[in-house]
């Protein structure tokens, strides 16, 4: 056939019989490949198609963390909060019960308690404290005693709490704020030796529960915190009765 003859005349110089051929004419071919579009959905840091995932930094390594840095003499509890910058609430309250746990000096965390209690309830993003508290001195071994015996406690609790029950944990998240402050409020007013010990205790467990998402253990926390209210109410308005029937002899 003369197409395939007129082939053949070519050779690989480009030229037909002594002509060359012009080839500027001839329509473009070439191939554009469109670029993909990744969705931002299958993103992740690591270059997978996996949804990235945030990881939880647990308490004990934040409290071991603050230990290191802690100053060697003295620290303040402004210091405390700057050095817990950007963390949630639930990371506050845990190290502000942590604080209350002490037999002694624990009327400074109590209030704090209550101050971040009332600001939760009012749905103020981050913590906000007056200067005469946070520029409060406290010595840096009281700090050591409480972080030397909360460490394992933490690094035990963090085995067993994890994220359940988000249904009852959404439902619950919102009364947290409530109860902190009427555990808050049994810590300071209870008149007995040693009686802030189990409301700062169930205060560090609400936190825990906070901060992992754990459904189960803020329900079992609550129901515990309901408990001890009653009971230091009644001691509490026992205390009071007893000193007016005394006033009044």
């Amino acid at each position: 056939m003369e197409f395939t003859r007129m082939f053949d005349d070519v050779d690989l110089s480009g030229s037909h019989n002594g002509r060359s051929i012009q080839i500027s004419n001839l329509p473009d071919v070439s191939v554009r490949h469109r670029p993909v579009r990744k969705s931002k959905m299958l993103r992740s840091t690591y270059g997978t198609r996996l949804p990235a995932t945030r990881e939880r930094t647990p308490s004990s390594r934040v409290l071991a963390d603050l230990l290191r840095q802690a100053p060697p003499d003295h620290f303040t509890l402004g210091w405390l909060l700057s050095t817990l910058h950007q963390r949630s609430f639930g990371v506050v309250i845990l190290f502000l019960g942590i604080l209350a746990t002490a037999p002694i000096g624990s009327s400074v965390p109590g209030i704090m308690l209550a101050a971040v209690a009332v600001q939760m309830i009012a749905g103020i993003r981050e913590p906000i404290f007056p200067r005469f508290i946070t520029n409060r001195w406290l010595p840096t071994q009281y700090l050591f005693r409480l972080g030397d015996r909360a460490i394992p406690v933490l690094r035990y609790l963090e085995r067993v709490v994890h994220p359940r029950w988000p249904r009852a944990f959404e439902t619950a998240r919102r009364f947290v704020g409530i109860v902190v402050l009427l555990l808050t409020a049994a810590l300071l007013l209870t008149p007995i030796p040693f009686s802030n010990i189990p409301p700062a205790v169930l205060i560090i467990l609400i936190a825990l529960a906070y901060i992992e998402e754990d459904g189960l253990l803020l329900c079992l926390a609550f129901l515990a915190a309901f408990i001890l209210i009653g009971i230091a109410s009644v001691a509490v308005w026992g205390t009071i009765f007893g000193a007016l029937l005394i006033s009044d002899i």
